[in-house]
């Protein structure tokens, strides 16, 4: 094992139902378990508000469409950057593109460069995301071999990876390059270790409390 990896909490500690994912109460639970940090989802509302969520829809409530007086509940960017401060991985996954600009603006308006990485599935973002700062680590996560072939044509940091595709020759060949590889979702502890062995650069799971007494 090159290093320990960093140990991140998938939407925080998704497999304790005590919190709901996405939340505050979930993320300070991972951390509790052992965690590094987190991975948390943003979506973009129609009243331009960066809030935490996967899903497009929150019951009847389009995310793309929600005004300022709707889905209040939820935390947005600036609620997580407040909280946390300085003090954990924060891996920022953009599910939209148009969050581009204002994740950059947060980030660097509490000097939140380092220890971090803004990432998401479309190529787009990724290379908008650059083109606007050279400074901010960028991820592209892929959960297909066809999504995997082009991570040397983008101008990422971090390539992040359904932990179905990853072989031992792909970590050394993606850390060859000067980039990091995170493997997703990791929830057995056999995975873990194997990974881990492998020298992964990090791992995300639903199971934070089990990934923090295997890894921790």
């Amino acid at each position: 094992m090159s290093a320990d990896p960093i140990l991140l909490g998938h939407r925080g500690a998704r497999a304790d139902r005590s919190a709901p994912e996405n939340t505050i109460a979930s993320f300070d639970l991972a951390l509790e378990h052992g965690c590094h940090g987190i991975e948390f989802d943003l979506r973009l509302t129609g009243c331009g508000r960066a809030i935490v969520c996967h899903d497009p829809r929150v019951g009847k409530i389009s995310v793309s469409c929600a005004n300022s007086r709707q889905l209040r509940y939820l935390p947005s960017l600036d609620d997580v950057l407040r909280h946390f401060g300085h003090r954990v991985f924060l891996d920022i996954e953009l599910k939209v593109p148009g969050l581009e600009s204002k994740v950059l603006a947060a980030l660097r308006e509490r000097n939140r460069h380092a220890n971090c990485v803004v990432s998401s599935f479309l190529p787009e973002v990724i290379m908008e995301l650059k083109a606007r700062s050279g400074v901010v680590p960028t991820g592209i996560i892929c959960s297909r071999a066809r999504q995997l072939v082009r991570w040397r044509e983008l101008p990422c940091d971090y390539v992040i990876v359904h932990h179905s595709l990853i072989t031992r020759r792909l970590i050394a060949v993606i850390q060859e390059t000067g980039r990091k590889i995170f493997a997703w979702t990791v929830n057995d502890r056999a995975s873990m270790t194997r990974l881990a062995n492998w020298g992964i650069n990090g791992l995300i799971s639903d199971d934070t409390r089990l990934l923090a007494q295997t890894l921790g």
